[in-house]
């Protein structure tokens, strides 16, 4: 937030009399850097010569406010894209050809066929590392550990559930493969599981049936099944995106819905037609609560306004930003007004929100009042 305010200083001396009964004021541009808590304000300063804190004024101010007690917040309110989260790629492990595809919009839930090669599944099961090895009996690690957790999951037994391969383990493979209509190996080959971190969303296509496929080659795209809010912030607005702060989020004809903040991460855009690359942050907001998916249902893509708070303050005394005062010594004052009189007081600064700041200080109370501009 940029405030610019011009100071009300006092003369150079208390008592000094100048002419027509004004200060004579020395004036000269200073810039202060603010840091208050949840965020950061720049304040421009036409600083006068007067009293080190706490000094009367001169003259009265061109004009008073209250300073008042209230929750403060810092709020910032950005556009957002209502879709499925991040899209991710499916890539082959292994030789073939693609034999059965699904269609776009289509969902995939653990044991279930993600695409073929050569007639024979390409099954989903949930994990967050890919498979990288065959699978067969005296083969030890955790890969094993997280396939047996999906096959357990799926209702086969006659195995422990661990990091080693048995013979148990094989015949509930052979008795799965039947079931998918695989070949019974009681081996599971590279590419034929594919991990994702829970159910999938088709999102794109980019393989036809009847095309080779090879290590490495894109089969589709996919996304999540929950449906998100996706924020691009420029980098000086970073401190709005803290992982798990909660933030509203309204939906095109819809009540605003309280949202969780699951994913920050830090985007590079490239450039265009010359120009330098842009460093964004990326938010990602799921909406997982029953209210935010029940307002979320009737669309695929939308967009959607989210309301950050960055920082939040109750119960603090506030003043206008306008009413700050650079003092000589250093730091910040207000003028308080009472009666016919003013005097400089030195203040401590909290949060900036909505042209307010939160101030404390001796002889700052509720209903004080405080010299702003005209």
């Amino acid at each position: 937030m940029e405030e610019t305010i011009a100071e009300r200083a006092p003369a150079e001396r208390e008592g000094r009399r100048a002419r027509r009964g004004r200060p004579r004021l020395r004036i000269a541009l200073a810039v202060a850097a603010v840091v208050a808590a949840g965020g950061a304000a720049t304040v421009a300063v036409l600083a006068a010569g007067g009293d080190r804190g706490g000094g009367r004024a001169a003259a009265l101010p061109p004009g008073t406010a209250k300073v008042a007690r209230e929750t403060l917040s810092d709020t910032q309110t950005e556009d957002g894209r209502l879709g499925y989260g991040p899209t991710l790629n499916a890539t082959s492990q292994a030789r073939g050809t693609i034999t059965w595809l699904p269609e776009s919009g289509d969902e995939v839930t653990r044991g279930r066929r993600l695409y073929e090669l050569d007639g024979d599944p390409v099954v989903l099961m949930y994990g967050s590392k890919p498979s990288y090895r065959p699978l067969r009996i005296g083969t030890e690690g955790s890969d094993v550990k997280r396939f047996e957790q999906n096959l357990s999951a799926l209702g086969y037994d006659g195995f422990t559930v661990d990091d080693e391969y048995t013979s148990g383990t094989a015949e509930a493979v052979r008795e799965w493969q039947d079931d998918i209509g695989a070949p019974q190996t009681g081996t599971v080959d590279v590419g034929r599981v594919a991990y994702a971190g829970g159910p999938v969303r088709i999102e794109t296509v980019t393989a036809n049936p009847g095309e080779p496929a090879a290590p490495g080659k894109k089969i589709l795209g996919y996304t999540g099944t929950t449906q998100a809010v996706t924020v691009e912030l420029d980098t000086a607005d970073q401190r709005l995106a803290k992982k798990g702060a909660r933030v509203e989020v309204t939906l095109p004809e819809g009540r605003p819905v309280t949202a969780e903040i699951d994913e920050v991460t830090t985007v590079i855009e490239p450039g265009e037609q010359g120009e330098d690359p842009a460093t964004k942050v990326e938010v990602t907001i799921w909406l997982d609560s029953a209210a935010a998916r029940k307002a979320a249902a009737r669309y695929a893509l939308a967009s959607a306004d989210v309301r950050f708070t960055a920082g939040r303050r109750e119960n603090v005394l506030t003043v206008p930003v306008s009413a700050l005062v650079a003092l000589r010594e250093g730091g910040f004052g207000v003028e308080v007004v009472k009666g016919g009189a003013s005097s400089y007081v030195p203040v401590e600064t909290g949060l900036f929100a909505d042209g307010k700041v939160e101030v404390s200080g001796p002889g700052i109370a509720e209903g004080a009042l405080v010299g702003v501009p005209k």
